[in-house]
C-alpha cells in the first residue's frame, strides 16, 4: 500500500463524518503515517487552526 500523498501537499479535507467540524479552505499534508486496519492515514493541518488533525485518505482530495 502506497501513499498518494507526500508531506508538504496541498489537499482539501472532506471529512467522512458530516457532523465533525473542519475549517475550509487549504490542509498541507505535515506527515504520512503508518496504515491503520488497511487505511492510509495523514497529519494535517490547516492555517486557521491551532492543532493539526489526523485524516484516511479517502478523505482528503487533491488541491487545485
Amino acid at each position: 500500500m502506497k501513499h498518494r500523498y507526500k508531506t508538504g501537499d496541498s489537499v482539501t479535507y472532506q471529512p467522512v463524518k458530516s457532523a465533525q467540524q473542519a475549517a475550509h479552505g487549504t490542509y498541507k499534508v505535515i506527515q504520512r503515517l503508518p496504515a491503520e486496519g488497511g487505511v492510509l492515514r495523514y497529519k494535517i493541518k490547516n492555517m486557521s487552526e491551532v492543532f493539526e488533525r489526523i485524516a484516511t485518505e479517502s478523505e482528503l482530495a487533491p488541491r487545485a
